[in-house]
C-alpha cells in the first residue's frame, strides 16, 4: 500500500473543502484508509494514523475504532509512539469504556520507567482519565513519585494525587507524609501544584483541615505570599507587572479555607491580607483578580472590622470600573455581604444606585437587588425615589420584581401613612399590570386602616384614573375607594391638599366609563359595579340613575356582573330596608391572628371562623382584638357563629360570595348537629324579611328576665315563640340607661353553644338615651332543635362620658318555657 498522507497534508486538504459535504467526504475517505491500515497491523504508520484520527475526533467525527490502536502505541518502546498513544487514550477513553482497564499495567510500568518524560506521560494520563480502580492500583507509585527529588515529576505527581483523592477519598492519608516538605520547594511548578493538593485535601476532609491548622500551615503560606508581593518569584512568572498572580490566587483560596471559623488562623493572616489589598495594582485585570480573591478571603474568615471595611471599599472601586464583568462581580459580592456589613456597604449607595442606569441587564438586576437590600428607615425616602424612577424607565421584565420590592420596603420602613399610600399609588400608576396579585387587597387594607387619610386618598385616586383605565390594579383600588368614600369625594373637604370640586354625576360618569371600557377586565368591572351600588347610600341625588345602571347589567353576558346586578336590583326592590346596613362603610381590616383554641381569620372586616359582629362600631372606637375577646369569653370549642341579618359587604373581588337575597340560602354558617326535619326550611333566617305574622300565643306566658344590670345600663330579655318553626325562640332585648348622659355607639354581641344556632337582627338605634327616657330594642332568634337548656354569653360595647366601655357577661337564668 502507498504511504498514508501526513497529518499536515490532511489538515491542509480538509481546510480547502468549500462545503460541509465535501469535508465529510474527505474525512470518510481518509477514515476508510486508516481502517484498512489498522486491519493490516501496519506498525510503521500506526502513530501517524492515530494522530490523524485524533484530529478528526477534535473536528467532531467518530474515532472510537482507534481506541485499541492507542493501547498498542502505549505498549511500544518508542517515545513518539507512547506520546501519541497516551494522548489518544486521554481523548478517546474514559471510565465508561472497559478498554481503559487494559492499560493499567502499561501505566504502572511507565511510572517506574527510567526516563522522566515517559513517567510524566503516565502521570498525566492517570491524572486525566484514571478510574477509581486504576487509582487504587497505582496510588502507591504516585506517592513514591511525590517524594522524589525530581521537580518535573513532583509537580505532575501532585496533580495526579489530586485526581486520585477525588476518585478515592480514603487514599488521602497515603499522601499526608509527602506534603510535609512540599511548601519548602523552590521550584515554581511544584509550589503551585502543592497548594492545589493541600487545598483539595482541606476541602474534602475536616480531619485534614484540623491537621494543617495544627502544624501551622498558615505562617508558611503567609511567608510565601509576602515574598511574592515584596520581591516576586521570578520575572518569567510575572503577568502585566504582577508577580505570579496564579500562585497568589491559589494561596489566597487556601488561606480562606484555613481561616474559616478559626480565630488563630484568621489573626495570623490579617496583616498579609491587608498588604495584598493595599499594594496590588488595580489598573490591570490581573490585579483585580487578586483583589477579588482577597476580598472573598477577608469576608469569609474572622477578620477585623477595619479589614472588612477595606474589602468593601475595594468592591466599591470595582463598581467604577469600565469592565462590565468586574462591576457584576462587585455587585454580586456586595449583595452577599450586605447583611453582615450593612453600614460599610451603605457608603457606596450612590455608586450602586448609578448602576441601575447601566445598559447591561445583568448589572441592572444585581444593582436593583442590592438597592432593595440597602433600604432602611433612614434612607427610605431617597432610595424609594431612585427606585421609582428606575421602575418608570426599566424594561418590562424588571417591573414585576421592582414593584414587589417597593411594596415590601414601603410596608416595612414607611415614615408615614400618607407617604406609604403615595408610594404604592405611584407604583400602581407606573407598573400597571405588572404588580403582584395581592397588591390590590394590601393597598385597600392600608387605606382602610388610615382613617384620617380617606378623603385625601379617594381624591388622589379619582384624579389618577381620569381618562386612563389601562392600569387595572389602580382602577380596581380607585373603584373600591370611590364606592366606600364617595361622600368624602363630593364633599369638597380635604385637609392634606386643595380639595377638588366633583359632582355626584361626574363620579358616576367615571365608574360607568370603567364598566364600558374595553380595557377593563371582568374583575375590574365587578369592582366598578359594586362601587356604583355602594354610592346609592352615599349619594342623595343620583339614586335613580344608579338603579338604572344596575338594572342594565342584570342581563349582562358576564355571569359575575349579571349575578351582582340581579342581587343589587333585589336590594332596591324587595329588601330596600336592608340596603343601608348591607352597604355601610367597611370596618378596619385585620390580618390573621391566633388566640386560644380557635383561629380567627378576618377578611375585609368579616370573621370567618369565630364570631360575626352584628354591626361594627365606628372604626375609631373598635378594639382590634374585639372578636378575640368574645372568643375567649365563649371558651372551649362549643361555639356557634352569630349570623347577622345585615353582614358587612365584601369588596368587589368577592362578588361570587355576595349575599344571595333571591335564593333560599341556609345562612347558618354550620349545619345543625342533631337531625331536625323541622329546620330544613331556610325561612328561619329570612322570616324577618317578610311581612307575615311571626309569632303566636304559645309564648304569652314566658316571663321576662334581666340579663344585665351594671353601671346604669340595664338589658331585659322578653321571649316569644316563632309561628313558622316551634324550635325557634325569639328574644327581644331592651337596653335602657339610668345615668345622666347618653350611651352612644352601643353594640350588643352574643354567642351560644354549637348545638344552638343564633341570628341577630339589626338594632333600632346605637344611642341609649339618659334618664331611662328611651330604649334600644334588638331581636335575637335562637334555634334549639334538641330542646336543651339555653345559655348565652354576651359582650357589650358603648361610649359613655367620653370613654369607650366594654363588658362581658353570661346569661344562664333563662326560664324553662323559653327552651322547652
Amino acid at each position: 500500500m502507498p504511504a498514508p498522507i501526513r497529518l499536515r497534508e490532511l489538515i491542509r486538504t480538509i481546510r480547502t473543502a468549500r462545503t460541509q459535504a465535501e469535508e465529510r467526504e474527505m474525512i470518510q475517505k481518509e477514515c476508510a484508509a486508516i481502517r484498512s491500515s489498522f486491519r493490516e497491523e501496519d506498525n510503521t504508520y500506526r502513530c501517524r494514523n492515530v494522530a490523524k484520527l485524533l484530529y478528526m475526533h477534535m473536528l467532531g467525527y467518530p474515532a472510537h475504532f482507534g481506541q485499541l490502536e492507542c493501547l498498542k502505541l502505549i505498549a511500544s518502546q518508542k517515545f513518539t509512539d507512547k506520546r501519541i498513544g497516551y494522548l489518544g487514550a486521554m481523548l478517546l477513553l474514559d471510565e465508561r469504556q472497559d478498554v481503559h482497564l487494559l492499560m493499567t499495567n502499561c501505566i504502572k510500568n511507565d511510572l517506574n520507567h527510567s526516563t522522566q518524560y515517559v513517567q510524566g506521560l503516565a502521570l498525566c494520563t492517570l491524572g486525566c482519565m484514571g478510574s477509581s480502580e486504576m487509582c487504587r492500583d497505582l496510588a502507591g507509585e504516585v506517592e513514591k513519585l511525590l517524594k522524589t527529588s525530581n521537580s518535573y515529576l513532583r509537580k505532575k505527581a501532585a496533580l495526579c494525587a489530586v485526581h486520585v483523592i477525588r476518585k478515592v477519598p480514603e487514599l488521602m492519608e497515603m499522601f499526608l507524609p509527602a506534603t510535609k516538605n512540599l511548601l519548602n520547594e523552590k521550584n515554581h511548578g511544584v509550589l503551585h501544584t502543592s497548594v492545589v493538593l493541600l487545598t483539595e485535601m482541606c476541602e474534602r476532609s475536616p480531619d485534614m483541615l484540623a491537621h494543617f491548622r495544627k502544624v501551622r500551615l498558615v505562617p508558611q503560606l503567609v511567608r510565601i505570599l509576602k515574598n511574592l508581593i515584596m520581591s516576586g518569584y521570578s520575572p518569567e512568572h510575572d503577568v502585566s507587572g504582577i508577580s505570579d498572580p496564579f500562585l497568589q490566587v491559589r494561596i489566597l483560596r487556601l488561606l480562606r479555607i484555613l481561616g474559616r471559623n478559626d480565630d488563630d488562623s484568621s489573626e495570623a493572616m490579617n496583616d498579609i491580607l491587608a498588604q495584598v489589598a493595599t499594594n496590588t495594582e488595580t489598573s490591570k485585570n490581573v490585579g483585580n483578580a487578586i483583589l477579588y480573591e482577597t476580598v472573598l478571603t477577608i469576608m469569609d474568615i474572622k477578620s477585623e472590622s477595619g479589614l472588612r471595611v477595606l474589602a468593601i471599599n475595594i468592591l466599591g472601586r470595582f463598581l467604577l470600573n469600565n469592565d462590565k464583568n468586574i462591576r457584576y462581580v462587585a455587585l454580586t459580592s456586595l449583595l452577599k455581604t450586605v447583611q453582615t456589613d450593612h453600614n460599610a456597604v451603605q457608603r457606596h449607595r450612590s455608586t450602586i444606585v448609578d448602576c441601575l442606569k447601566d445598559l447591561d441587564v445583568s448589572i441592572k438586576r444585581r444593582a436593583m437587588e442590592l438597592s432593595f437590600a440597602l433600604v432602611n428607615g433612614n434612607n427610605v425616602r431617597g432610595m424609594m425615589k431612585e427606585l421609582l424612577y428606575f421602575l418608570d424607565s426599566c424594561e418590562p421584565e424588571f417591573k414585576a420584581d421592582c414593584a414587589s420590592g417597593i411594596f415590601l420596603a414601603a410596608e416595612k420602613y414607611a415614615p408615614s401613612k400618607r407617604w406609604h399610600i403615595d408610594t404604592i399609588m405611584r407604583v400602581l400608576t407606573t407598573a400597571g399590570s405588572y404588580v403582584r396579585d395581592d397588591a390590590v387587597p394590601n393597598l385597600i387594607q392600608l387605606i382602610t386602616n388610615s382613617v384620617e387619610m380617606h378623603a385625601y386618598t379617594v381624591q388622589r385616586l379619582y384624579k389618577a384614573i381620569l381618562g386612563d383605565y389601562s392600569q387595572q390594579p389602580l382602577v380596581q383600588v380607585a373603584s373600591w375607594c370611590i364606592g366606600e368614600y364617595g361622600d368624602l369625594l363630593v364633599s369638597g373637604q380635604c385637609e392634606e391638599e386643595e380639595p377638588i370640586q366633583v359632582t355626584e354625576d361626574e363620579v358616576l360618569d367615571i365608574l360607568e366609563s370603567v364598566l364600558i371600557s374595553n380595557m377593563s377586565a371582568s374583575v375590574t368591572r365587578g369592582y366598578a359595579l359594586t362601587a356604583i351600588m355602594k354610592l346609592s347610600t352615599r349619594f342623595t341625588c343620583t339614586v335613580n340613575r344608579i338603579k338604572k345602571v344596575v338594572s342594565i347589567y342584570g342581563s349582562s353576558i358576564d355571569v359575575e356582573l349579571q349575578q351582582r346586578a340581579v342581587e343589587y336590583n333585589a336590594l332596591f326592590k324587595k329588601y330596600d330596608h336592608m340596603r343601608p346596613a348591607l352597604l355601610e362603610r367597611m370596618p378596619v381590616m385585620e390580618k390573621v391572628t391566633t388566640n386560644g383554641p380557635a383561629e380567627i381569620v378576618q377578611t375585609n372586616g368579616e370573621t370567618e371562623t369565630a364570631v360575626l359582629e352584628t354591626k361594627p362600631p365606628p372604626s375609631g372606637l373598635q378594639p382590634a382584638n374585639q372578636a378575640n375577646d368574645l372568643l375567649d369569653l365563649l371558651g372551649g370549642s362549643d361555639i356557634t357563629p352569630v349570623i347577622p341579618t345585615a353582614p358587612t359587604s365584601k369588596p368587589a373581588s368577592a362578588g361570587g360570595e355576595l349575599l344571595d337575597l333571591l335564593g333560599d340560602l341556609n345562612l347558618t354558617g354550620s349545619p345543625v348537629t342533631a337531625p331536625a326535619p323541622q329546620i330544613a326550611q331556610p325561612p328561619f333566617l329570612l322570616d324577618g324579611l317578610t311581612s307575615q305574622p311571626l309569632f303566636n300565643d304559645i309564648a304569652a306566658g314566658i316571663p321576662s328576665i334581666t340579663a344585665y344590670n351594671k353601671n346604669g345600663l340595664k338589658i331585659d330579655f322578653t321571649f316569644e315563640r316563632s309561628n313558622t318553626n316551634p324550635s325557634v325562640t325569639v328574644i327581644t332585648i331592651q337596653a335602657s340607661n339610668s345615668t345622666e348622659l347618653d350611651m352612644t355607639d352601643f353594640v350588643f354581641q352574643a354567642a351560644v353553644p354549637k348545638t344552638f344556632q343564633l341570628q341577630l337582627l339589626s338594632p333600632s338605634s346605637s344611642v341609649i338615651p339618659a334618664f331611662n327616657s328611651g330604649t334600644i330594642t334588638q331581636v335575637i332568634k335562637v334555634l334549639n332543635p334538641q330542646k336543651q337548656q339555653l345559655r348565652m354569653r354576651i359582650k357589650l360595647t358603648y361610649n359613655h362620658k367620653g370613654s369607650a366601655m366594654q363588658d362581658l357577661a353570661e346569661v344562664n337564668n333563662f326560664p324553662p318555657q323559653s327552651w322547652q
